[in-house]
Order: structure tokens, then C-alpha cells, then sequence
């Protein structure tokens, strides 16, 4: 029971690593809260999952993309839980694409979700942790693309780079408050944020082979290592990042 007595907030959870990570987090005794896009049987049956372990959930909907829903989705967490005290955002989105015909507003869009929202959402969630004037932790959902490319992500590799950066800059910024900044960087995770590139059976099993613990991941391999850095078993763990990827980025040869 790592949270026991936590509120934690958690961005797009309906599905995913984000619904992983709700549900791991109210096991280990929290409160939590998820944002949402638009999949509301999903965040309906998180929450679901939420309350069957006898913790409270509340799903709130919301575009991380519009730097007005960080500031809603922190108030309306706070006025149905009380306070913040773990914060993960996880919203992310990557439409693969090749890069020399890549739409303007695919760019723009995937900038304004992964790396805008992280920042209005991450500030929010600080405030009101500076607010409290006890300290919280916040664990952001990078990857490993923000380490290595991707001849279709030349437009998702540098959010996560960003993403990745943020919780650095973040963690000297916030350090003086008690705050806790940290990234987990997930390799290849069947989600639907790539089921349809992984749609290819081949494609899939080559990828499988590439990793020294022979599978592709799945939401749940983030769960721990996220409830670890959210917990005080980190508690001298700040501006770090975790490769959560089965071995993928060190095999080389």
C-alpha cells in the first residue's frame, strides 16, 4: 500500500497506460482522479475498477490540447478529493507518418497533446501542490523515443524528448517545494496508440525479438515502476528517468 491516503491525477486514463496506472495506484490505497479525451465507457469503466477496490474515482473529460483544461481538470480533482498529491501525466497520441509529406496539422496537433498539455497540466498540478505547502510528486509518461528515432515519429520523437526535459527543468524548479519530478521512458507498449502499426503480425514478432526479455510490453509493466517514483520509497528521487522497456534501448549488437 505504497499510497495509502494519496489523491493522485492521472491524464489520459481511460485506456492504456494511463488506465494502468489509475487502477495500480488505487490498489496501493489512493484516491484518483482521471482526464480524459472522449472514450467514455473507458474512463466509466476505470473508474468502475477504481471504486470496486473501495477507493474513490472521478473521471473528468477534457482536451489536454486547450491549456484552459489543466486549470478545470486540477479544480475539479480538488474540489472532489480534496488535494493533489501525485500527479502522472501520461495524454499522448502519435499518428504515424512518413516526414517528407507530413501534414502541418498533424504536427501541430501531437506538439499541442504531448508536449504543450504536459506542460500547462504540470504546472497546474505544481501550483496547487505549492498551494498545499507539503510537497507532492509528479511522474511524467516520456519514452524511449525520446532517446532514439523513428522514421514515422519524426513528429512524436521530439514531445518526448521534451517531455522528458520538462520533468528535468521541473525537478531543479520545484525541488525548493518539496516536489518531486520524475519520467518513466516505456518502450514498445501495445496500446492503442499503436495497434494498427502493430497490426502487422511479422512486424510484430520482429520487434518482440529485439527485446531481451522476449515480449513487447504491456500497460501493466508501467504501473509499478510508475507507483514507485509517486511513492516515498523514492523520496530522494527527483530529475531522474526509467527505462521501462524489457531491455530494448541497450541491445545494440
Amino acid at each position: 500500500m505504497l499510497l495509502e491516503g494519496k489523491t493522485v491525477l492521472v491524464t489520459g486514463a481511460s485506456a492504456g497506460i494511463g488506465r494502468a496506472a489509475a487502477i495500480g495506484a488505487a490498489r496501493h490505497g489512493a484516491n484518483v482522479a482521471i482526464n480524459y479525451h472522449s472514450d467514455d465507457a473507458g474512463a466509466a469503466a476505470c473508474v468502475a475498477e477504481i471504486e470496486a477496490l473501495g477507493r474513490t474515482g472521478v473521471a473528468i473529460k477534457g482536451d489536454v490540447a486547450d491549456p484552459a483544461t489543466a486549470q478545470d481538470f486540477i479544480a475539479r480533482s480538488v474540489e472532489a478529493l480534496g488535494r493533489v498529491d501525485v500527479f502522472v501525466n501520461n495524454a499522448g497520441i502519435c499518428p504515424f507518418h512518413a516526414f517528407l509529406d507530413m501534414p502541418a496539422e498533424t504536427v501541430d496537433r501531437t506538439f499541442r497533446v504531448n508536449l504543450h498539455g504536459a506542460y500547462y497540466m504540470v504546472q497546474a498540478a505544481a501550483n496547487q501542490m505549492v498551494k498545499q505547502g507539503d510537497g507532492g510528486a509528479i511522474v511524467a509518461v516520456s519514452s524511449i523515443s525520446a532517446l532514439v528515432g523513428g522514421e514515422y515519429q519524426t513528429h512524436y520523437t521530439p514531445t518526448k524528448a521534451g517531455v522528458h526535459s520538462l520533468m528535468q527543468s521541473a525537478a531543479i524548479a520545484l525541488g525548493k517545494h518539496g516536489i518531486r519530478c520524475n519520467s518513466v521512458l516505456p518502450g514498445t507498449i501495445l496500446t492503442d496508440i499503436n495497434k494498427d502499426d502493430l497490426a502487422d503480425l511479422d512486424k510484430r514478432e520482429r520487434m518482440a525479438a529485439r527485446v531481451p526479455l522476449g515480449r513487447l510490453g504491456k500497460p501493466d509493466d508501467l504501473a509499478g515502476p510508475i507507483i514507485f517514483l509517486a511513492s516515498d520509497l523514492a523520496r530522494y528521487v527527483t530529475g531522474a528517468a526509467l527505462l521501462v522497456d524489457g531491455g530494448a534501448f541497450v541491445n545494440l549488437q
